[in-house]
């Protein structure tokens, strides 16, 4: 029996706070995937400071109620510009879409009290589209005893089931994707259901990097790692936090609070840089290497996506830090796949399988008790 194929528009706002990225997706919610398109929409200055300061203010579930009124004013602000977003992408295109996968922005995640806060209105956005629109990814996964995150595994094993037919990369494989905060998916053989395929959150991405960057210049990241390759490391400051922060578990999720930037305090722009890119460099490294001998796997390749891929600095120091040499680091990108989109993609697949009632978390991938069919369906029109 022949599977419908929707055609998925996904949304995606990262950690960073800098912008909205958009693709355009056809895929069954199985195995058949294809790519229409990808785009980046810029936050405007204003909107971006604001949600970085309210962020910075909620510092616990009650932080939420007292500044609600807020929220929904900034929410508000969120879900109007990806309407903005959606309609001139689809007034540039005649692209009749189906389902939009809308995750939102982060402000608050703390899998220990089940709360995970994402701020756009699915409601709202249905009503301005004209679409059904699946959001409120996480909180299904939470109460179903998950930590919310990651959530893109089970499109990590679509994509690399692809890549594997294509490119005859073998199994297993794993897949890092490096936003603010880096998660791994492992995926250990080619069966669709979501079986076999273990992920875990396993450091700080570009969260200390950004913030760094951002509070001592006037830029906003470290493009290309040209600022650390520019600075000296310090050692003493260096070994110090890799001797006082221990990731004991690799089964909780995190989130950019989890981490701070105090160690590095009095330290130069370059050589704070290069201090905090070589500090999230081990612990990625680490996270690797640990969870492969706990899953008992030897992939031959490190897929990386996310920002993170970007930066020459610190992918080169992940690769000075990794203890088994044979197993490569390439770049996304280099089997077709725009390592910038990998997320949007994947909610725009996984608004196809909420609507098909089909799970998008996993025991093994968010520690959730049985297998989670997640999302809220809005149709407001």
């Amino acid at each position: 029996m022949t599977k419908k194929v929707f055609t998925a528009l996904g949304l995606m706002s990262g950690t960073s706070m800098d912008g909205v990225d958009l693709s355009l997706i056809k895929s069954d919610g199985f195995s058949q995937f294809t790519t229409i398109l990808n785009r980046y929409e810029k936050f405007d200055h204003k909107l971006q400071q604001n949600l970085m300061i309210l962020r910075d203010k909620i510092l616990n579930p009650r932080d939420l109620e007292k500044y609600s009124d807020e929220i929904k004013k900034i929410e508000r602000e969120v879900t109007l510009l990806n309407g903005k977003i959606i309609e001139k992408t689809l007034s540039k295109n005649d692209y009749k879409i189906d389902l939009i996968g809308f995750h939102g922005q982060t402000i608050f995640h703390d899998p220990k009290e089940k709360v995970s806060i994402q701020i756009g209105n699915g409601k709202l956005l249905s009503q301005i589209t004209k679409k059904i629109v699946v959001s409120n990814f996480r909180n299904q996964d939470l109460i179903n005893g998950g930590q919310g995150a990651p959530l893109t595994p089970i499109f990590h094993k679509l994509i690399f089931s692809l890549i594997n037919k294509k490119f005859k990369i073998s199994f297993p494989t794993n897949i890092v994707n490096i936003g603010g905060i880096t998660n791994m998916t492992q995926i250990i053989d080619n069966d669709i259901n979501g079986t076999n395929i273990y992920a875990y959150d396993i450091g700080p991405g570009n969260c200390l990097i950004d913030e760094w960057v951002r509070k001592n210049s006037s830029q906003k990241i470290d493009k290309d790692g040209k600022l650390a390759n520019s600075g000296k490391v310090n050692e003493l400051i260096l070994n110090q936090a890799i001797d006082n922060f221990t990731i004991n578990s690799y089964d909780n999720s995190l989130d950019v609070k989890d981490f701070d930037l105090s160690f590095i305090k009095g330290l130069s722009l370059e050589d704070g840089c290069a201090t905090i890119t070589k500090f999230t460099a081990y612990l990625i490294a680490r996270g690797i290497e640990n969870l492969n001998k706990i899953n008992d796997i030897n992939p031959k390749i490190n897929l990386i996506c996310g920002g993170g891929r970007k930066n020459i600095f610190l992918i080169n120091s992940i690769n000075e830090y990794l203890d088994n040499k044979k197993t490569k680091i390439e770049n996304i990108d280099n089997f077709d796949f725009d390592g910038d989109f990998i997320e949007s993609q994947a909610f725009g697949y996984l608004s196809i399988r909420s609507f098909l009632n089909l799970p998008i978390s996993f025991p093994s991938t968010t520690r959730c008790k049985t297998v989670t069919v997640g999302g809220i369906i809005n149709k407001n029109f």
